[in-house]
């Protein structure tokens, strides 16, 4: 649009703005029209100043010319509307920078967040009850400038941590990659692990993998209770006294559940009496760290990891927060002194470690404590190793004097058998495999006739149970669907291997046909749709164990029979059954 045309333009719109104003004194008209002309003249700032200057002036003419009630409406207007600035050189035509916003920002300006003190969620702004997890009055408000965090204050955590309580590690320089070949060559096993000597040290070695590993994190969890203290005193106390290979070495046991003398009364009904055993009751973790420096310890053991807490990092002990960077803190000692940390996990509900799942993630090995609530026995499980099998089982008894290796770990849930008895009808011995050990279980049956409860299951998974007896009723040919059933499982196990359907399937044919299976004869194997009796892994192991047990017969699938018995094993006969209908004629026969 040529200069000319604009002008008359705006002369045209500058005379109907001002009739539309004499015509209406409200002030409603006013500004639509001002506004949008406003959005048009963003338009005109493309052009040269004098073309700018000449359309203003006849603008300034054109108001003059207006009535009072015009003028009045006109000022009215500018007036709500702040005077404008100068630019600026280099601004743009909307007539601001969007540099200018950001170097208007207040430089040092602290941030506040409020942080709920239990699991270390935080928030832009003060809730009554923490959004995470839904506690009343917990969020505590948190300041974290820009100074704080380039200092790895209090935002930082882990940072802070680091730099207060493992000043004194060594500073780890220039790392270089290393050929696997000059890593290994030369190390030997004495070097790589530290030996637990004695039956109970060689079982908790073995379940860690062979000993244990310098510079390892280890985490410990169990049910309330369960014996997890009781176990780290006494590992605590076999490596403090040492070996043929080591000698005795100072070990740092740490609590801050328990008091230094309720630790050393529980030592002393153990008749631990260790002169290198040292014992602290603390809850900071630095002091904890700066004590264990002084100290050298070769072991360090923190009971528990939950209420452990660092003064740099928000929340309280046992949040989520201070779990995580307390174990990563841990970490970092253990692999920069090369001590082994031992570590106890609360457990929740659901039996899963209390804390951020990463935290087992961090760890080297996680290791859960279990036992049945009125067992006098305990399993030690390995769940991670980073230096050993996860298949290694520890079997316990707890005594009076603390945990106690079980010689014979695989009949310890068998019950006492009376072999002249006729009416034991509906017991039958399973082979079950729990790691790499080997357990024989015994299941029971009942075959009752007009009972009023149709089926009842204990130890066993109901769906299975269902499908086993429904088996049993079409390939089988057993009238049992008027009879009531019941299952269980001896000393309270819980049998889910499919290695004991062959078990539970004799069982139930032994309480309806009224016949006690003979005493010596094992059961394993796997039951199918079509009543057949398939397979299950490791079957040598399972029988190698029953044999050493002490039976002498043992019923397997009819597809392994030959590679079993070439085992040699002649103290134990195999018999092989393709279905169900064979192993009635096999083991019930009169």
């Amino acid at each position: 649009m040529s200069v000319p045309n604009m002008n008359t333009f705006r002369c045209f719109y500058t005379r109907a703005n001002s009739l539309l104003l004499i015509r209406s004194s409200f002030s409603p008209v006013t500004i639509p029209v001002r506004l949008r002309f406003r959005r048009l003249s963003s338009v005109f700032d493309s052009l040269s100043n004098q073309t700018v200057n000449s359309i203003s002036d006849v603008d300034t003419n054109t108001q003059t010319t207006t009535s009072g009630i015009a003028k009045g409406a006109i000022s009215n207007s500018r007036e709500d509307k702040p005077e404008e600035k100068p630019r600026k050189a280099g601004s743009s035509a909307r007539g601001w920078d969007p540099g200018e916003v950001v170097m208007n920002k207040k430089k040092g300006k602290v941030k506040t967040s409020w942080v709920c003190e239990s699991c270390g969620h935080s928030e832009g702004q003060w809730w009554g009850s923490c959004r995470a997890c839904n506690k009343v009055g917990t969020m505590r408000r948190f300041s974290e400038g820009s100074e704080s965090r380039v200092s790895g204050g209090g935002a930082s955590g882990g940072g802070g941590s680091e730099g207060a309580g493992l000043a004194w590690l060594p500073e780890q320089g220039v790392v270089q990659p290393l050929k696997l070949s000059s890593v290994i060559d030369g190390i030997t096993h004495q070097q790589w692990r530290i030996s637990l000597p004695g039956l109970f040290g060689n079982e908790v070695g073995r379940v860690l993998g062979g000993g244990l590993a310098p510079g390892s994190l280890i985490l410990i969890g169990g049910d309330p209770g369960i014996g997890k203290s009781t176990l780290l005193l006494q590992i605590a106390s076999i490596i403090a006294d040492g070996n043929d290979l080591a000698q005795p070495a100072p070990v740092l046991y740490v609590s801050g559940e328990e008091s230094v003398d309720q630790i050393g009364s529980r030592a002393d009904r153990m008749k631990i009496e260790t002169d290198e055993l040292y014992l602290f009751s603390s809850s900071d973790l630095q002091d904890i760290l700066t004590k264990a420096h002084r100290l050298s310890p070769r072991a360090l053991i923190i009971d528990s990891i939950q209420t452990v807490y660092l003064k740099e990092v928000t929340g309280s002990a046992g949040g989520l927060t201070q779990v995580k960077e307390c174990t990563s803190t841990l970490l970092r000692f253990a692999k920069k002194s090369n001590v082994p940390v031992f570590l106890v996990g609360h457990v929740t509900k659901a039996g899963d470690i209390a804390g951020p799942r990463v935290l087992e993630h961090i760890v080297d090995v996680v290791l859960y404590m279990e036992g049945e609530e009125h067992s006098t026995y305990r399993l030690l499980r390995s769940v991670k190793n980073r230096f050993g099998s996860t298949d290694e089982l520890g079997v316990f008894e707890m005594s009076q004097s603390g945990l106690e290796v079980v010689s014979n770990p695989s009949g310890i849930y068998l019950s006492q058998q009376n072999t002249d008895s006729d009416v034991l009808a509906g017991l039958a011995v399973a082979v079950v495999m729990d790691g790499s050990r080997s357990f024989l279980i015994e299941v029971q049956a009942l075959c009752a006739t007009g009972s009023t409860v149709s089926r009842h299951v204990n130890g066993v998974q109901a769906s299975r149970a269902d499908m086993i007896i429904a088996v049993l009723m079409k390939q089988a040919g057993l009238r049992i669907q008027e009879s009531g059933i019941f299952l269980n499982v001896a000393n309270g196990m819980a049998l889910s291997e499919t290695a004991g359907d062959l078990a539970i399937a004799a069982a139930i044919c032994s309480s309806f046909l009224e016949f006690p299976i003979p005493h010596g004869v094992a059961f394993i194997g796997e039951i199918g749709l079509g009543g057949e009796i398939r397979t299950v892994p490791r079957m040598e192991k399972r029988v190698s164990t029953v044999a050493k047990l002490g039976f002498t017969k043992c019923v397997v699938p009819k597809s392994v029979e030959k590679s079993l018995k070439s085992l040699g094993l002649k103290e134990i006969e195999i018999i092989g059954c393709k279905n169900l209908k064979e192993l009635i004629n096999s083991v019930f026969r009169g």
